[in-house]
């Protein structure tokens, strides 16, 4: 998948967030008012040793990248260290995950760690697979609870990035429903991440707007990112950690 991120907008009126929108050829999906809660941040003491845990599928693992360096997880703890230089990290990721595989493989271990951020990157295999967008709602639900009650850490995550600008779906015959439910998954997540108060990471709308002029963001397999990829997703996504770094 390719992945190009800005950190979502916000909106609040009175502590509720207002009608956002996604727009794209397949559709528009505008988010429901979801009343916001108390903002976890990352700590002031640049001297803690923080730990990050990521969770997730193949664009977590790696796929893609020419060494597990150039992921966009490696990348992004690089620069945590730059800020918390005794940050740590574990890598949880599979590649071919689904959110129900992260709710019964990953989650776990992730808590027992006792992480001071996560980062989830998870949706597009429950797309391809068919999975009902309920039934992945109700599974992100899950692990966001769970991530809230059973740790302290900052959760970010991000939302999936228009699968249909890849060579894998650009011009086929199932690249309307598989944008269609694009947009309706990324409308639970971020429902979901605003009532556990995710920092969310937009990877939808640039994605539609770079991949086609930068084809190099696009592995040679025609779906993952390529190295280029997974610096562009890291270098956004950081933005999404440093909103949450208190100063």
């Amino acid at each position: 998948m390719a992945v190009v991120a800005k950190p979502l907008g916000r909106y609040l009126v009175g502590g509720l967030l207002t009608a956002g929108i996604l727009i794209g050829g397949a559709g528009v999906v505008t988010y429901a008012f979801v009343p916001r809660k108390a903002v976890r941040q990352l700590p002031p003491d640049t001297t803690r040793p923080v730990k990050y845990v990521a969770l997730g599928d193949s664009t977590v693992y790696g796929v893609g990248a020419g060494s597990p360096a150039n992921n966009y997880v490696s990348r992004l703890y690089e620069r945590l260290r730059s800020v918390y230089p005794r940050a740590r990290l574990v890598n949880l990721g599979v590649s071919g995950a689904t959110a129900a595989d992260v709710l019964e493989a990953q989650l776990g271990r992730a808590a027992a760690l006792r992480p001071d951020l996560v980062t989830l990157s998870i949706g597009p295999n429950d797309i391809t697979r068919g999975r009902d967008v309920q039934q992945y709602e109700q599974d992100i639900q899950t692990i966001l609870q769970r991530l809230t009650r059973q740790t302290t850490a900052v959760v970010v995550l991000n939302l999936i990035p228009d699968l249909t600008v890849t060579p894998r779906f650009r011009g086929k015959e199932s690249a309307a429903a598989v944008g269609q439910r694009v947009l309706l998954f990324n409308e639970a997540l971020s429902r979901q991440a605003r009532a556990h108060s995710a920092e969310v990471v937009d990877l939808y709308t640039p994605s539609q707007q770079e991949v086609l002029r930068h084809p190099e963001l696009i592995a040679t397999d025609g779906y993952h990112p390529s190295d280029q990829g997974y610096a562009r997703w890291a270098e956004l996504m950081w933005q999404g950690v440093e909103a949450r770094i208190q100063r």
